[in-house]
Order: C-alpha cells, then sequence, then structure tokens
C-alpha cells in the first residue's frame, strides 16, 4: 500500500496596477520617507527608536531646566535668570553629531552590501535623486531634534514671563535666526555624514569614521591655535570642522564671529567661516554625486 502525499494548490494570479503612478519625484519621495523611518527605527524593534529620541530628551533637558527656573524665580522680584540663550542652544545641538555618527550608516551602508542600489535605478531614479533623498532625510531629522527643544524654550519663556504678548513681539527676531541657523548646522553634518557613510558598506567603520573626522580636526585646531584671548585668535579655527557651523550660527545671532571664539581678530573672520563652509559642504556633495553617478545604475 503506497502513501499519496498532500499538497496545497494556491491560485494566486495576476492583475494589472491601476494606481496612480508617479515618476522621479514620487521615487525620490518614498526613498525619502523611508530613509526616514530607518532613521527613527519606525517600524522596526525598540533598540533602534532607543538612541534617536534618547538624544531627543538630552537636547531637550536645558530648555525644560530653563523654563523651570524662570518658573520658580518668576514671583520673586528678581531679574529673570536665563542658564542658556537660543543662541547657545544652536551649539547644544551639537550633541546631534553622535546621532548623525549612529544613524547616516544605518541609512546608507545596507544599501551598498544588500547590492539593492542596482534595483532602485532600475525605477525613475538617478544618482541626483538618491543623494536628494538620503541628505534630505538626515537634515529633517536634525533640523526637528534640534528645532523642537528650541520651541520648547520659546514658548515655556513665554509662559513664564509676566506677559507672553510682550515677550512674543520682543522676540520676533528669535523666530527666524533660530531656523536658520539651525538649518545651516542641520545640513552640514547631514552632508557630511552621509558623504562619509557612501564611502563603505560597514556601519561600524562608516560611525568611526564620522566621530573620527570631527575629534581629529578639533584636537589639530586646538593644538595649532593653542591659547587664545580676545583679539588674538589663529585662521586655524577653521580646521575645526565641528565648530564650522557654529561660527555662522554667530553670524546669523551676532553678524560677526564670537570674540571668545579662535577666530577673534583675524580678518575678515566671518567670511573665511562661511567660505569654509560653503568648500566643506560642496566637497561632502562632490563626494556623493561621485559616488552615486550614471555608472551605479
Amino acid at each position: 500500500m503506497s502513501n499519496v502525499g498532500t499538497g496545497a494548490v494556491y491560485d494566486r494570479g495576476y492583475r494589472p496596477y491601476e494606481g496612480e503612478r508617479g515618476l522621479r519625484g514620487a521615487s525620490t519621495y518614498a526613498l525619502y520617507k523611508a530613509s526616514i523611518r530607518r532613521a527613527l527605527g519606525i517600524r522596526r524593534s525598540w533598540r533602534q527608536k532607543f538612541a534617536p529620541f534618547v538624544l531627543l530628551a538630552i537636547v531637550t533637558i536645558p530648555a525644560v531646566v530653563n523654563v523651570g527656573i524662570g518658573y520658580v524665580t518668576r514671583d520673586r522680584g528678581i531679574d529673570r535668570f536665563e542658564i542658556i540663550t537660543y543662541r547657545e542652544y544652536v551649539g547644544v545641538s551639537s550633541a546631534l553629531l553622535l546621532f548623525v555618527a549612529l544613524v547616516a550608516p544605518d541609512v546608507m551602508c545596507p544599501d551598498r552590501r544588500q547590492r539593492v542600489l542596482p534595483l532602485m535605478f532600475a525605477r525613475p531614479l538617478t544618482g541626483i535623486d538618491y543623494v536628494v533623498a538620503k541628505v534630505g532625510a538626515i537634515t529633517s531629522i536634525l533640523f526637528a531634534f534640534s528645532f523642537l527643544p528650541q520651541v520648547v524654550l520659546f514658548v515655556g519663556n513665554m509662559l513664564v514671563s509676566d506677559s507672553a504678548a510682550h515677550y512674543f513681539t520682543g522676540h520676533l527676531d528669535v523666530l527666524w535666526k533660530v531656523p536658520v541657523a539651525v538649518f545651516l548646522l542641520a545640513i552640514y553634518y547631514a552632508v557630511i555624514g552621509v558623504a562619509i557613510a557612501s564611502m563603505t558598506d560597514r556601519r561600524i567603520v562608516a560611525g568611526a569614521a564620522v566621530i573620527g573626522l570631527f575629534l581629529v580636526t578639533s584636537i589639530s585646531s586646538a593644538a595649532i591655535v593653542g591659547d587664545f584671548r580676545p583679539g588674538h585668535g589663529s585662521a586655524a579655527g577653521v580646521i575645526n570642522v565641528l565648530a564650522i557651523p557654529l561660527y555662522l550660527r554667530d553670524l546669523v545671532f551676532l553678524r560677526h564671529v564670537d570674540p571668545d571664539t579662535p577666530l577673534t581678530g583675524v580678518a575678515h573672520a566671518g567670511w573665511l567661516a562661511l567660505g569654509t563652509y560653503l568648500a566643506v559642504l560642496l566637497l561632502g556633495i562632490g563626494v556623493l554625486l561621485q559616488r552615486y553617478r550614471w555608472v551605479e545604475r
């Protein structure tokens, strides 16, 4: 007596796609959204969500503390005490460099390691579109994570001030200075992080390279500049890649470079900082466009 095996027959069939068909813009936007979801750990395990939101909580702490002090001291008849200003808070956002070192490799490296780039570029998507989507995703997250604490600080200061309307009208310049300074910092770190991550398919190597670049340039700049005092700085301050967007922050808020920085006393320090910023930005974009040019398709 023979045993006859049993099986199942599935009639899946095929049917034409009748939905809306997008072109390059739709593909770029889809990749942009997918990159944001991956960076924030959306639809992934809690481990992937942990680092981004812990860093967001950390950079929000100064705003909460500042508002709390303002609330406690508002009825004591003393001058308002602030532990941090809006300009200084942009510097706190540089702590998100760690976020860039963690997320940029996670967004870029798997595409090369898993060899999905030919599949992506088989669609109406070019290397430029790919770069725009990836850099745009990291920039958007960095901007949001740097801007939200500023919103907490501004709204909190309004609520604990003697007059919310008076505080608002007295700080209208903050409404444009903060977004501009934060955007300059966000796109700068995003381009550098994504450019470095594009050079390898190993996330650990890319993350270490990002941190190493900022540490080495910071140490080198400090060694060359040495001890400085107001009016006696050095142009070598621009070697510090980490500090360059903070020089531009000063230009936005103060219209000149802060005298307490290594560029103090340097002729045309503002133009020097701006030129270095643009050079680094263009170099990073050039590296990305070279890595994802036509040959990648």
